[in-house]
């Protein structure tokens, strides 16, 4: 119980709210008693994450104050001091874990993260693994562990620093019961070894807040009281804490006088069982989901399907309903197997799934009348069906109401309303009550009973409250894709000869896994963990740091990204493998060089003169190609629609007579110029083989003579004799490559932490913002860097663009090169949420800039207005000037260091300002 000394944490008008319609904090005022374990009960919605993320720093404080650990914690310098005596774990089964990473390397990550030294981390995380029975696997990735081996890796992760404020999430949701019991012993010998550690707790399950020293309960983002559990029981006049809160619910949400949920006795339904598994297996490559499954289902019986999260129910449900295809056994419903993907057997079943999936942005009123169109009924009974259903589940009021704004009781009651609304025979619910106040509960529960004893429908339904089992007829109990056992509620108790299901749910699992002799290494386990926790604390270590940035911290996060690139082939493909791909493609694929120009020729002099024009167009092989002659100009009009040629050379009468005159005969030259571009290019062409030619005729005809014809301009091309455009494009091929890759690649890493929700380890931890950036930057700019290898490697040896400058200089240029293209792309993710944004913004952000103003089609000296302004601030245009010119212009040192001078001022320009643009708090 607590301790009698200041609160570790208080709370003064707190207001929190996520948008204008609503607060999920509203004026909230507490004191959480220290070194005691304080449980937050309520259902979903409530505002318990949101309060206990705004004790553990890792929320912004909108309004009101939050005192922790003697501090504002709203306080900048003083959050900073406090995290490394705060842990947090957020709700969702090892949601700050991350999955390509191994247990060992997790923790490890938060050991290093709160400065603890290798010494330290090598007594602890062993001793800790031990401890909570992830001894045997240290090597396992998290994405592969259960639900319950995640919450306790990411309990070692919390303990690892050794907090005094201890914040768990609903840490057991969604957790068997084996393991939720486990997990709680845990706590429970981490205590007694340290007494005076505080621990808070939200939790959905009240049979596990009974075991609380302290509790506080909340409803509409308001605490609605706290004490004791006996103070609260008492207080209330109730037998249990469910009932409790439900006295403590202000009159409004109480559903008026609420009685005790009865429970008619089922009627025997004429006709063959319902729902009939037979050895159902679903593998997914060598992962088996659901493990040779086999039960019977009666008609007009509630089916419970207990389990945890990942044991297979789900799975097993799809497969039921045709959503799933099995990999063995087989599905029958009233008698005919079940078909994946079959019409007629959606038609016979509602389904109702773990996650509200209706139209959020459709009213009720709209979602109803949806959903009777794609279930096809009749027009004239549309509206009648809606109209019963929204009096029998009272909607009558919401009508009008958004879906996804409804509160979570409605929106179920809404779902549950959709799943039945083409009269269903069979109605599978996946964890409909979720998250849902007891009230809401009951009223749900009253309706599912009434379709089952009124209608006969059959119900299906998954659940994690044991007090809702005991109301089906019957359950099955299933761990690990296998169904331990089937039968009534009461039935499995009395089986087991325990005192309530959880008990025998909890035997049963045992006896599966072979955990009945498992006391002995419990205990010593146990003791493990007392030693583990009374070591020596790492508290100097973690406090000491830079104020702005740690190497150390820095090296945390560079070496679990770099770990997380290594295990994630996509990343490496793309990084690496699609580089080398755009490289060949835009190397070879564009191009000004126009070769091969179809062309014909049209004499009408025919004469010795003509046709050596003729044939001189042929002898320049590497331009012309050529095709048969035209034959009269409406021929030649359609060859040049069919785009059979591209030019077509018109030589007149009297041609060879001009020539042996030493007159300059005039041929007329017919171009497509459906691109402008190539028809001016084809033009020159054509224009210097006539000239070429002319003046080879006139000096071997007029030796010595002044003839009409005479160059004026001889024109000889620096750096690019022959005049072939590999050697500009190849070299302005990495500068684009090397802006948009490392980019996406930056943006994507951190809007992908926003997404799974890992970032808030960030949030929580004693690292700065320049640690976290600077850290997840550090392997992509490596990767920039090989990347810049690669592709020179490929100019050199494949597209035989040799380095005639300076190319040490042009590394150095590279390197700040990608550290600003790095910068730019945590930038971007300062103002993208999600992975797909990330890519579209930057994608765009980098592309645009970089075609248009960084000099690659034009000199940058030649645009004016703003393209001029957007080329001369866009790191490209240097990198584009240093490629070109030390690959093509054999530019040297002194030339490249401008650039390389450039392309370092950006870098802490773009760095800044992504630091700026980074939240250090959610909002």
């Amino acid at each position: 119980m607590a301790t009698g000394g200041a609160p570790v944490a208080t709370v003064e008008s707190v207001v929190h709210a996520y948008d204008r319609s609503s607060h999920a904090l509203d004026g909230v005022t507490a004191e959480f008693p220290s070194g005691c374990m304080i449980g937050l009960i309520g259902p979903d919605g409530v505002g318990k994450s949101t309060l206990m993320g705004l004790i553990a720093g890792s929320r912004k404080v909108q309004g009101g104050k939050v005192l922790v650990l003697g501090g504002d914690i709203a306080d900048e310098k003083h959050r900073r001091a406090v995290c490394t005596r705060i842990a947090y774990m957020p709700q969702g089964l090892g949601k700050n874990l991350y999955p390509e990473l191994s247990v060992y390397e997790n923790i490890d990550f938060f050991a290093r993260l709160f400065g603890l030294s290798a010494a330290e981390r090598k007594v602890r995380i062993p001793a800790l693994l031990e401890a909570t029975g992830l001894g045997p696997f240290p090597n396992r990735p998290a994405g592969k562990l259960s639900g319950g081996m995640k919450q306790k890796v990411s309990l070692c992760g919390a303990l690892i620093h050794d907090p005094d404020l201890l914040i768990l999430d609903e840490p057991t949701t969604g957790v068997d019961p084996l393991s939720r019991r486990q997990f709680w012993t845990l706590i429970d010998t981490i205590r007694e070894s340290r007494p005076g550690m505080s621990v808070l707790v939200s939790t959905a399950y009240m049979d596990e807040a009974q075991q609380f020293d302290w509790l506080m309960a909340m409803n509409a983002g308001k605490i609605l009281g706290s004490g004791t559990v006996a103070d609260v029981l008492k207080r209330t006049n109730s037998a249990d804490l469910e009932e409790a809160f439900v006295a403590m619910l202000p009159e409004e949400a109480r559903g008026g006088d609420r009685k005790k949920l009865v429970i008619p006795p089922r009627k025997d339904v004429e006709g063959g069982p319902a729902i009939v598994a037979q050895h159902l297996t679903k593998k997914f490559g060598d992962f088996t989901a659901v493990d040779d499954v086999s039960f019977t289902i009666p008609r007009g019986e509630i089916f419970g399907f207990l389990g945890s999260n990942g044991c297979g129910k789900s799975t097993t449900m799809k497969m039921l309903t045709g959503l799933l295809p099995a990999t063995s056994g087989e599905a029958l419903l009233f008698g005919e197997k079940v078909e994946a993907g079959s019409v007629e057997v959606r038609k016979r079943v509602g389904y109702m799934s773990q996650a509200f999936s209706l139209y959020g942005e459709l009213t009720v009123d709209q979602n109803l009348w949806l959903h009777a169109r794609l279930f096809h009924l009749p027009p004239d009974k549309m509206a009648g069906r809606i109209d019963e259903l929204v009096d029998r589940f009272g909607l009558r009021k919401y009508l009008d109401h958004g879906a996804e704004a409804l509160p979570l009781g409605l929106r179920q009651r809404l779902s549950l309303a959709v799943a039945v609304i083409h009269n269903p025979e069979i109605l599978i619910l996946d964890e409909p009550t979720s998250g849902v106040d007891p009230v809401a509960r009951d009223e749900f529960w009253e309706l599912l009973i009434e379709l089952s004893r009124n209608e006969a429908i059959t119900i299906f339904v998954t659940t994690h409250f044991m007090n809702e089992a005991l109301r089906c007829d019957r359950i099955s109990l299933m761990h690990s894709g296998r169904v331990l056992a089937c039968d009534a509620p009461q039935t499995l108790i009395e089986a087991r000869k325990a005192p309530d299901l959880e008990t025998a749910f909890i035997g049963y699992i045992e006896d599966a896994i072979g955990a009945g002799s498992e006391a002995g290494k419990d205990e010593k386990a146990r003791e493990a963990l007392r030693t583990a926790m009374s070591s020596p604390s790492a508290r100097a270590s973690t406090e000491a740091g830079g104020e702005y940035f740690s190497l150390g911290r820095i090296s945390a996060f560079a070496r679990r990204e770099t770990l997380e690139i290594l295990r994630d082939p996509v990343r490496l493909a793309f990084a690496f493998v699609g580089s080398v791909l755009l490289m060949l493609v835009f190397g070879y694929g564009i191009t000004t060089d126009v070769e091969n120009i179809r062309y014909a020729s049209f004499d009408q002099d025919r004469s010795p003169e003509s046709r050596s024009l003729d044939a001189a167009y042929p002898a320049s092989k590497r331009w012309f190609l050529e095709r048969p002659p035209i034959q009269s100009p409406e021929s030649g009009e359609e060859r040049l629609k069919a785009n059979d040629v591209s030019l077509i050379l018109e030589i007149p009468p009297n041609f060879g007579r001009e020539v042996l005159k030493g007159q300059s005969p005039e041929v007329h030259a017919a171009i497509d110029g459906a691109s402008p571009f190539r028809a001016e290019t084809i033009q020159q062409y054509a224009q210097g083989v006539y000239m070429t030619h002319m003046e080879e005729v006139f000096q071997s005809q007029f030796a010595g003579k002044t003839t009409a014809v005479s160059s004026t301009i001889q024109p000889r091309f620096r750096y690019n004799p022959s005049f072939e455009s590999v050697y500009a494009i190849v070299p302005s091929v990495p500068p684009i490559l090397m802006i948009l890759i490392p980019a996406i690649l930056m943006a994507v890493s951190v809007a992908r932490e926003k997404e799974l929700g890992s970032i808030v380890n960030f949030y929580v931890s004693p690292a700065t913002r320049i640690d976290f950036l600077v850290g997840k930057q550090l392997p992509y700019i490596a990767i920039g860097m090989i990347n810049f290898v690669l592709l020179t490697l490929v100019a050199l040896f494949v597209f035989k663009v040799p380095i005639k400058g300076n190319a040490l200089m042009l590394f150095i240029c590279a390197l700040f090169y990608v550290t600003a293209t790095t910068s730019l792309g945590l930038l971007i993710s300062g103002i993208t949420g999600s992975q797909v944004a990330a890519v579209f913004v930057t994608t765009i952000v980098t592309m645009v800039p970089t075609t248009q103003f960084s000099g690659m089609l034009q000199p940058v000296s030649t645009l004016i207005g703003g393209a001029r302004v957007a080329g001369t601030l866009w790191p490209t245009t240097y990198y584009m000037h240093a490629s070109v010119g030390a690959f093509t212009k054999a530019l040297g040192s002194r030339l490249l260091m401008q650039d390389a001078a450039i392309l370092a001022v950006f870098v802490p320009i773009l760095l800044f300002t992504a630091v700026a643009l980074l939240r250090p708090q959610e909002v």
